[in-house]
């Protein structure tokens, strides 16, 4: 009796080593590398328009204390 409890166990535990192994370690294997990040595009329209945002409200801050 204790030679088929210690078979079933063993079998169980081949199972789980190799449930493990599918899930954890083939995916590594077939893992690619991420594609690189895209070159920036800004071409400089954003700090143009930053640049106004802050000078139109300089503007409107002098007009306020001015009046």
């Amino acid at each position: 009796m204790g030679a088929s409890k210690c078979s079933s166990s063993g079998i169980f535990a081949v199972i789980i080593f190799f449930l493990i192994y599918n899930v954890y370690v083939l995916p590594l294997a077939h893992a690619q590398s991420p594609a690189p990040a895209p070159a920036p595009t800004s071409d400089g329209t954003s700090i143009d328009q930053a640049i106004a945002y802050v000078l139109m409200l300089v503007a409107l801050v002098l007009t306020y204390l001015i009046h």
